[in-house]
């Protein structure tokens, strides 16, 4: 009998069950997405805006195939959680949001990141997909698309408040507004958002980065007395990423963007966890243990012998590795002797016959594989190969002693946005509730293998 270490799944039909057991022999790993609380997640966020009648609108950051959820399912689910704007950074995904249905009578889109040269500005125009504009060039360029389509451009203008990336700087910005004035004038362009993005506004623990954010949100509101002293007052003014909408209500304005709140997650563990904001994590990563085998005191595990085992142990293969984007740097040492060098791997939860246990990643992740160090023996355990271990999870409480994505980051050194997004898609992802969030019409657009 194989043991599980994470929750019995409750299937929508004798289909979500049959699509579950086809994923397990599709792959040993399989990212569970729970639309649940994706769609909960959102209507938590438009309710901290003041709600649909507020005056400010939110939008589904959806971008990076919606941070490794998947494009369509995301979509869809925070849609059904009360969102009425979508974000990509790339323009294809805002173009596969509109072919697979999700049209302007639904909802707004944004795509702000490309190569001017070639983004097909003509396609996205005539789907009805807003586009920032933050170089004189791509004024250029989306202008004589719009010309060549016959119908404005929807143009939401970046400007940079101090972030350094994209966008007008004040010193540049008059030269912009010498493009948009007379393009907004002639029709070609309809100046309908001018927004920014903010550095550090999860900081709220450093207090010169809250005097950034405080500077930031000046310098974006003296953009805003340029464009209506031009004639071209932007219709919506949007800044507040996750943080900011969670944090920051006075920069809320008529539009917010949150990104991994949508997906369950805080921007920075410095402002708490999830639960502090009630935000659930979405995603479960499983895998299910190939290897399981005795090895004695002393035995070095993966590559480089970082890891050697202190005394007679079990060991077992989770069988993913950093091809499916399992991080090499939440790789576990444990070097004895002379070179003494101690650090915890990635965090994983394994089911055994006296109760769940916590293990760590056992010396260096490989490409399809990492090792745990079972720290005792698998026979008495009742570990076995075929076990469904869990990677992270939404975090039940300490007493569940489940991992999150911000377990791993910690692990590896990075973010959590990090974690989920490098997911591969070799991984399946199967989307859990899919039927009790979305309408028939919705549920059509998801892959049918795909639903639990």
């Amino acid at each position: 009998m194989t043991l599980s270490a994470v929750p019995a799944w409750q299937f929508s039909s004798a289909q979500g069950e049959a699509n579950y057991q086809a994923a397990l022999r599709q792959y040993p790993a399989q990212a569970i997405v729970d639309l649940a609380a994706m769609r909960d997640n959102m209507r938590h966020l438009v309710s901290v805006v003041g709600g649909p009648q507020s005056g400010t609108a939110v939008m589904g950051v959806v971008k990076a195939d919606a941070y490794g959820h998947g494009l369509i399912p995301s979509a869809l689910a925070a849609l059904a959680g009360g969102a009425t704007w979508l974000g990509t950074a790339q323009s294809h995904e805002a173009l596969l949001l509109r072919k697979a249905g999700i049209g302007p009578d639904r909802c707004h889109i944004l795509t702000w990141v490309y190569n001017g040269t070639q983004v097909p500005f003509d396609e996205l125009i005539a789907n009805d997909i807003d586009v920032s504009v933050g170089s004189l060039a791509g004024i250029d360029a989306l202008a004589a698309a719009a010309r060549k389509v016959g119908r404005p451009a929807r143009v939401h203008v970046k400007v940079d408040s101090g972030f350094g990336r994209n966008g007008f700087t004040p010193q540049g910005f008059g030269a912009a507004l010498d493009k948009l004035v007379p393009l907004a004038k002639e029709g070609v362009l309809d100046i309908i958002g001018q927004w920014s993005h903010l550095a550090v506004a999860d900081s709220p623990d450093v207090p010169e980065f809250v005097d950034a954010t405080d500077q930031q949100v000046a310098t974006f509101n003296e953009f805003t007395q340029r464009m209506c002293a031009a004639g071209i007052a932007p219709k919506i003014r949007h800044l507040a990423n996750t943080a900011a909408t969670l944090d920051r209500p006075q920069i809320h304005f008529e539009l917010t963007r949150p990104g991994v709140g949508l997906y369950g997650y805080e921007p920075d563990p410095a402002m708490g966890t999830p639960q502090t904001y009630r935000l659930k994590p979405a995603m479960t990563l499983q895998a299910q243990l190939g290897t399981v085998k005795d090895v004695e005191s002393g035995h070095g595990i993966s590559y480089g012998r970082t890891y050697l085992t202190p005394q007679a142990t079990s060991t077992a293969i989770v069988p993913v590795g950093y091809a499916d984007g399992i991080h090499r740097s939440a790789s576990g040492f444990d070097m004895q002797g002379a070179k003494h060098i101690t650090k915890l791997g990635g965090p994983v939860r394994v089911m055994t016959e006296q109760g769940p246990k916590l293990l760590r990643v056992s010396g260096r992740v490989c490409m399809d594989q990492f090792i745990l160090d079972l720290h005792g023996s698998a026979a008495e355990m009742g570990v076995h190969e075929g076990d469904t271990v869990e990677l992270f999870g939404p975090g039940r409480g300490e007493d569940y002693a489940e991992p999150t994505a911000d377990d791993w980051a910690r692990a590896a050194d990075t973010i959590s946005y990090e974690i989920f997004t490098c997911l591969r898609n070799r991984i399946p992802r199967l989307y859990l509730h899919a039927p009790e969030v979305l309408p028939p019409e919705d549920l059509a657009k998801l892959d049918p293998a795909s639903i639990l």
